[in-house]
């Protein structure tokens, strides 16, 4: 018989024996088929990274600062140096003793303003000629002020004042006191638009207020003549003030009986003028007669 029939003939214990090698067989290749499996998941979730959560922090937008802003410095008002308020000073008559070469004179000159030595603060003594003669009487020491009205009363500087007056018996040098030449004076104004003279308190005479004369010039270069005045007024003296020099009748002779005789509204120059003009025209005086007065004015100009 051909051999092939006999690989038939095996018996049941040969049968099992194999079928349990098979058996394990597949359990081993099973086995080797997961393990494998298991290999290739890990090395993929370890290569990719996607196993790993990732978690993003936003960073804040920071809020914006405000930017100071600068406050722009002020520009500087300027300030008058005259406090109040103020008016143009009218403009008066220079008079007939003027002597600012407007009119002739008896005396040693008939413009007092190009003779040296008219610039000066203390006008009482005589300076032309051969005097030198002082006026008696109650000493006033007057500072006026000069200022643009147009400018808020702002300080008029390097403006020249030339003022006069009469005598303490109502005599005017270089005319009716012609020797003389007292009571007259030029003087330039400062930072402050300020001038001070020293004089005596003049006197009434017949038909006239108590007066001081003043003439505006725009420089002491122009200050050669009446005619180059920016202004030429007068100022009034205080009642209270006329009343109490005039009241010493030996030192001022009929000024008190002139002064009874006439008042501001019957002057023939302050009598048209209005109550604020007058005011401002009239200086403010403090003192008395045995000590002597210290006064101030205001003076306006339009520039």
């Amino acid at each position: 018989m051909p051999a092939h029939d006999d690989d038939h003939g095996h018996s049941l214990a040969e049968d099992l024996k194999t079928m349990e090698a098979l058996v394990a067989r597949r359990r081993a290749l099973k086995w080797f088929a997961g393990a494998s499996m298991a290999g290739i998941v890990a090395a993929c979730g370890e290569g990719s990274g996607s196993s790993s959560t990732t978690t993003t922090t936003s960073t804040p937008t920071p809020t914006p600062t405000a930017t100071a802003t600068a406050t722009p410095t002020p520009t500087p008002t300027a300030t008058a140096t005259a406090s109040g308020s103020c008016i143009v000073d009218p403009t008066e008559t220079n008079g007939p003793y003027p002597a600012d070469g407007t009119n002739t004179s008896s005396g040693s000159t008939s413009n007092v303003l190009t003779s040296s030595g008219i610039v000066r603060s203390d006008i009482r003594s005589s300076f032309l000629g051969s005097s030198t003669t002082t006026a008696t009487g109650v000493q006033l020491t007057l500072t006026l002020t000069v200022v643009n009205v147009n400018a808020a009363c702002a300080a008029l500087a390097g403006y020249a004042v030339y003022i006069w007056c009469c005598d303490r018996q109502g005599n005017y040098s270089l005319y009716t006191a012609p020797a003389e030449s007292y009571q007259r004076g030029v003087q330039v104004t400062d930072s402050s638009g300020q001038v001070t003279f020293t004089l005596i308190f003049p006197g009434c005479y017949s038909g006239r207020w108590p007066h001081i004369h003043f003439e505006i010039f725009s420089s002491l270069s122009n200050a050669i003549g009446g005619n180059y005045a920016s202004l030429v007024s007068q100022l009034a003296m205080p009642t209270a003030a006329c009343n109490s020099v005039y009241a010493d009748g030996t030192t001022y002779p009929s000024s008190a009986t002139n002064f009874a005789g006439i008042s501001l509204s019957s002057d023939n120059v302050f009598g048209d003028n209005s109550s604020a003009q007058i005011a401002q025209q009239t200086p403010t005086l403090t003192g008395g007669p045995s000590s002597g007065y210290v006064g101030t004015a205001l003076i306006g100009l339009a520039r």
